[in-house]
């Protein structure tokens, strides 16, 4: 992106060498933005937009990602009902086997029979 913005903006513009505009792509993908170099030419300010989406995106999926995994973890009702096999714990609620070795559980000690 840096070279492409070198090629598109030029010296005139202030992208005086590719290694200038690499730290311009840099500071505009991570979203830091200082404002000492910017894009002048309306097609270096499109590739400037569409860098700068890439960088919320790279930011805002994985953030956005981690977050319903915490919340959907917190949502699933675990028990303490025990496997009569290999002792495993934290089984779901209405499990009918082991999540761990799948033995089935006896039907008086199914997690459905308990709330």
């Amino acid at each position: 992106m840096g070279a492409l913005m070198y090629l598109i903006e030029g010296p005139e513009n202030g992208f005086t060498s590719i290694p200038v505009a690499m730290y311009w792509a840099i500071v505009t993908m991570t979203t830091v933005g200082y404002g000492d170099i910017a894009p002048h030419t309306v097609p270096g300010q499109m590739l400037a937009a569409a860098l700068m989406i890439i960088g919320y995106s790279i930011i805002a999926v994985p953030t956005g990602i981690v977050t319903a995994e915490i919340v959907e973890a917190a949502r699933r009702p675990l028990n303490t009902h025990t496997c009569p096999s290999c002792f495993s714990e934290g089984h779901y609620k209405g499990a009918r086997y082991c999540r761990d070795c799948s033995a089935e559980f006896p039907p008086d000690k199914t997690l459905s029979d308990q709330s």
